[in-house]
């Protein structure tokens, strides 16, 4: 997609958040962090911030696109941040929060979409995300930003059409979304950005539903 569709998917998008959504709502204003899905604003263009988080890698994508039914979409930036293994854990999470907190001034989202967490075999793992993921969610409440969460199931439904899709299709995917001219890189920031996806899709998904009276 070329730079000036980009720029105008993205300011279509933040003009659409600032008027519909009033300064209240606007980054910085103190609102409330967790939000279901059905919660997050519905206009029709947004700048969305899906984030898989993790201590060491958290990958990110932002995304400008619609929530309407044409599926127009374009990447703004994807890419992780990462966290060197030899520094304490407070440290690494200092570093995640700060980092996040320039995003978040830097694209001003209307929505930050983040992949839910799952406590599996692996308790160590499950608890350095948890500790990402809390600092990631502190960042967007402080800037005022809205977040909603989407499993991998979710996700995947939302993209492929298919909850257990493989790794290799989403990626796919989300580069035919975006129009990219090859697949996302590295795995987390593609990650990041069908997070972003999912969110815009699921919406579109809602406002029909609203549309056709169900």
């Amino acid at each position: 997609m070329g730079s000036s569709r980009l720029d105008e998917l993205t300011a279509r998008a933040r003009a659409t958040i600032a008027a519909s959504l009033g300064p209240s709502a606007a980054p910085g204003s103190g609102a409330d962090s967790i939000a279901s899905p059905a919660s997050a604003p519905e206009v029709s263009h947004l700048v969305v911030l899906g984030i898989d988080p993790g201590l060491a890698t958290t990958g990110y994508g932002v995304v400008a696109g619609s929530t309407r039914a044409d599926g127009s979409y374009a990447a703004i930036e994807f890419d992780t941040i990462e966290t060197a293994a030899g520094t304490g854990t407070p440290s690494r999470l200092a570093e995640i929060h700060a980092r996040a907190g320039l995003l978040l001034r830097r694209h001003c989202p209307a929505v930050v979409a983040i992949e839910r967490l799952f406590f599996g075999a692996n308790a160590t793992t499950a608890m350095a995300v948890g500790q990402a993921r809390g600092v990631l969610i502190l960042a967007a409440a402080q800037a005022g930003v809205p977040v909603v969460e989407y499993t991998p199931l979710e996700v995947k439904s939302a993209l492929a059409g298919f909850g257990r899709a493989p790794k290799a299709q989403m990626q796919r995917m989300v580069q035919a979304l975006l129009a990219l001219e090859s697949l996302p890189r590295p795995d987390d920031a593609a990650d990041g950005l069908a997070l972003a996806l999912a969110h815009l899709r699921l919406a579109a998904t809602r406002h029909a539903r609203i549309a056709a009276g169900g």
